[in-house]
């Protein structure tokens, strides 16, 4: 008996853990859609989970509610929870811009990295951990295409709710990831972008005779492994947004 309730309750709790639901009240919340794991498209209204000082929030959740679950005459809303095992993409509305969030794998190394050597002790240890152990989360479309390209931003310490330095940093600092035709989510480098824009003659050209601002005075590759957490760093500060705004757009648009 003791066996079954622990079975009962186990799975009681697994439901709501992936459907968590929650009532408030309606103040104009932006419409949107998500699209299910199945594929299905399901619109209503979209809450995101992170703010302007915690950018990163909305890479683990997102509230959604569907058009049925709306009753504006008694200003009441049912809000469901969910992450990016439960969904493949959710979707808002900012003014007449759509903000598009797409569920994908992939594993901030190099803010990890960065932790364990821009801080010390526990705090930089659980930071690096934070990074390391989030696989599944949602990552904002800037530009889409033949090439996609994503915005990440990385995890804080709990504690660093109270840092405020930490967090302005995450916050103006997010990284970009990409992916070609569909593939694997990679880091955004540009060695990496030289060899995928390397199949279209228009690209390839241009990059060979130097004529992308944004690709100039690239370092040679390097080897060993000091050299190679060195070089993470260093791409970091590489400004990836004009690569993307010069390259990646070039791309996309010549190479259909």
């Amino acid at each position: 008996m003791k066996k079954l309730l622990l079975i009962g309750l186990f799975g009681l709790f697994s439901l709501n853990a992936n459907a968590q639901e929650e009532t408030t009240t309606y103040n104009g919340e932006k419409y949107g859609y998500i699209i299910d794991k199945s594929g299905k498209k399901v619109e209503g209204v979209v809450h995101l989970n992170g703010s302007y000082s915690s950018p990163w929030q909305n890479q683990l959740k997102v509230k959604f509610a569907a058009v049925a679950d709306i009753d504006k005459v008694k200003n009441k809303i049912k809000f469901k929870t969910y992450d990016a095992d439960d969904i493949k993409e959710y979707m808002l509305y900012e003014g007449d811009a759509p903000r598009v969030f797409q569920s994908i794998k992939y594993t901030n190394t190099r803010e990890a990295i960065n932790s364990s050597n821009n801080s010390t002790g526990i705090g930089a240890g659980i930071k690096a951990l934070n990074n390391l152990t989030r696989t599944s989360q949602f990552a904002e479309i800037v530009t889409d295409g033949k090439i996609r390209v994503y915005k990440m931003y990385g995890y804080p310490t709990s504690a660093s709710a109270y840092n405020s330095v930490e967090n302005e940093r995450l916050r103006t600092t997010p990284d970009y990831v990409y992916s070609k035709k569909g593939g694997k989510v990679e880091d955004f480098t540009p060695a990496k972008v030289k060899i995928a824009i390397g199949d279209c003659p228009v690209t390839k050209a241009k990059a060979a005779k130097g004529e992308y601002g944004s690709l100039k005075n690239e370092e040679k590759q390097r080897s060993g492994l000091g050299k190679f957490i060195r070089d993470e760093i260093k791409n970091a500060t590489v400004d990836k947004l004009s690569i993307v705004n010069e390259v990646i757009y070039d791309y996309n648009e010549n190479c259909k």
